[in-house]
C-alpha cells in the first residue's frame, strides 16, 4: 500500500465496498467516507516483504497438564516466539519493535467460552509481563473484550488486579458517534447499541466503534484461542476484533454472505487495523466443536502458540488445523466461510493462500 494511500486512510475512517471490488477491481473500489480519527503513533503492516508471510509456531509438550497451562513454560514460549518473529536480540527489544513505552496497549481476548476454551489467562499474563519488562507502565496495558461479565468469569479482572494492569469491556466504554461502519443493511438495535432508544423505529445501518479504541488504546495485540466458529470457521483474529469492537452486529449473524463482507470491512477501519501490532493464536488446546461454549471433550492438546503480524494467515491455518482435528476425531465436518478470508485478502489485510505462508516451527 502506498504512503499516499495510507496517509489518506489515516485522515478519515473508510470502508470499502466489496461489491465494487468484485466488479471493478481494487483500484476502482468505492470508499464510503465515515469519520476522522487520530492516527496511532506507529503503524506496522503485515510482514509481506517477500513472496511469503511469516508465522512462527512455538511448541512445548510440557506446556499444559490436564488442559491447564503451566505458567512458567508458557512465559518461555511467548518470549521465544516474540524474539524469533521480530528477529531482535533481546526480549525488551522485541517488544519495543512492536510498541512504544508511550503506547496504551490493548490485549484483545476471547473471554466468552471461559478460561479453558477461550483465550487462556496464562498466555495473556505472559504477554503483559513481557510488555512491562520492556518498560511499559502497567496502567498502559488493557485486557479487553466486549462484555465485562465474560471478562470477569474468565478470570481477567482477577489477573488485572494481580499484575496492576487494567481490564475493560468495549461496550461499557461506550461508542464513538463520529467513528462507524456504514452499510445499507438495516439491523434491529439492542440494549447497549449507541442508537438504541434514540430512534423511534429502533433500527440502524451503522456500527459504531468503541471509545475504548478511539479514545484510549493506541496499539492492539490480538490473542485468540484455536476454537471453531460455526459461521466463520474459526473464532480468530478477524472475527474477534471486528465484532468485539463495534455495536449493531446482530444484523450480520445467520447470513454467510453478510458476515463475509462485514468482517473484513470492519477490520479494515483504520481505528482497528492500523492499531494491530501483533496476533497470537493460543493453540495450547484446539477445540474443534462447541463454538462459544467450553467443551473440552471436543478438544485436542497441541501445546502450541502461534505468532504473526498477519491475521489472515493465522486464521486460515487455524481453519486448516480445526478441519484436521475434526477428521482425526471422526467429528462432523463443517463448511468454513472462506469468503471472509478471500475478501480480507482483497482488502490487503493479509495472505489467505497457504502456499504463501512460511511456517517456522520451534520446539
Amino acid at each position: 500500500m502506498s504512503n499516499d494511500r495510507r496517509d489518506a486512510l489515516r485522515k478519515s475512517e473508510r470502508t470499502i465496498s466489496l461489491f465494487c471490488l468484485r466488479r471493478l477491481a481494487l483500484p476502482c473500489a468505492l470508499l464510503w467516507l465515515v469519520s476522522t480519527t487520530p492516527a496511532p503513533a506507529q503503524t506496522i503492516t503485515p510482514d509481506r516483504t517477500g513472496p511469503q508471510t511469516r508465522v512462527v509456531i512455538v511448541q512445548n509438550d510440557q506446556a499444559t497438564e490436564a488442559f491447564s497451562p503451566r505458567e512458567a513454560i508458557v512465559q518461555t514460549m511467548v518470549n521465544r516466539g516474540i524474539i524469533e518473529l521480530t528477529g531482535s536480540a533481546t526480549l525488551a527489544g522485541a517488544w519495543l519493535s512492536l510498541v512504544t513505552t508511550q503506547d496504551v496497549v490493548g490485549i484483545k481476548v476471547n473471554s466468552v467460552p471461559g478460561p479453558h476454551s477461550g483465550t487462556r489467562p496464562a498466555v495473556v499474563e505472559a504477554v503483559a509481563r513481557g510488555l512491562m519488562e520492556a518498560g511499559l507502565p502497567p496502567q498502559n496495558i488493557v485486557v479487553w473484550d466486549k462484555y465485562d461479565t465474560d471478562l470477569r468469569l474468565a478470570g481477567y479482572f482477577a489477573l488485572a488486579r494481580k499484575l496492576g494492569i487494567r481490564c475493560a469491556g468495549s461496550l461499557r466504554a461506550g461508542y464513538d458517534a463520529e467513528v462507524f461502519y456504514d452499510t445499507p443493511l438495516i439491523g434491529n438495535l439492542v440494549w447497549g447499541d449507541l442508537e438504541f432508544e434514540s430512534k423511534a423505529e429502533n433500527t440502524g445501518r451503522k456500527s459504531y466503534v468503541s471509545r475504548l479504541l478511539t479514545h484510549d488504546i493506541t496499539r492492539i495485540i490480538n490473542v485468540t484461542p484455536l476454537l471453531n466458529n460455526n459461521e466463520a470457521g474459526v473464532s480468530g483474529n478477524l472475527v474477534g476484533l471486528a465484532l468485539g469492537s463495534v455495536d449493531n452486529t446482530r444484523r450480520f449473524e445467520g447470513d454467510r454472505r453478510r458476515l463475509a463482507r462485514a468482517i473484513p470491512e470492519i477490520y479494515a477501519l483504520p481505528s482497528l487495523s492500523d492499531r494491530v501490532a501483533l496476533n497470537i493464536v493460543d493453540a495450547l488446546v484446539c477445540q474443534y466443536e462447541g463454538g462459544e461454549r467450553g467443551l473440552l471433550h471436543y478438544s485436542a492438546v497441541l501445546n502450541e502458540l502461534r505468532f504473526s503480524r498477519d491475521p489472515v494467515a493465522l486464521d486460515v491455518l487455524s481453519i486448516q488445523e480445526l478441519e484436521k482435528q475434526r477428521k482425526s476425531a471422526g467429528a462432523m465436518r463443517l463448511k468454513p466461510n472462506l469468503e471472509i478470508y478471500d475478501n480480507a485478502a482483497l482488502l490487503e489485510l493479509g495472505v489467505n493462500d497457504v502456499s504463501k505462508i512460511k511456517v517456522e516451527r520451534l520446539r
